[in-house]
């Protein structure tokens, strides 16, 4: 296996255990971690695949992912701070209960 292959390898191994973490974690901070270590494992792929051929579309396509991945812990964390302001916990299940 080239060097290629194993950065990609370890990218699925990230987004899989990223994606292990939004399915069964409960607490909405660790749900958000999760995401972003999907975001980037996308971007280790992306990054992989640009240099396999040479291109640098791989790392401009990865500083769209750094950017998006900005933009969505700002509103993620303020998103979080709100609910905990007003629900006084994290817990998702704790949450769905809150809404009927």
């Amino acid at each position: 296996m080239n060097s290629a292959q194993m950065v990609l390898l370890v990218a699925t191994v990230l987004f899989t255990l990223g994606l292990v973490g939004v399915l069964t974690r409960k607490n909405v901070i660790f749900m958000l971690i999760s995401v972003e270590i999907m975001l980037n494992a996308a971007g280790m792929a992306f990054v992989a695949a640009g240099s396999k051929w040479q291109q640098p579309d791989g790392q401009v396509m990865f500083l769209f992912i750094l950017a998006m991945a900005a933009a969505e812990v700002s509103v993620g964390l303020a998103l979080v701070l709100q609910i905990y302001h007003q629900h006084k916990t994290m817990d998702v299940d704790r949450l769905k209960e809150l809404r009927d």
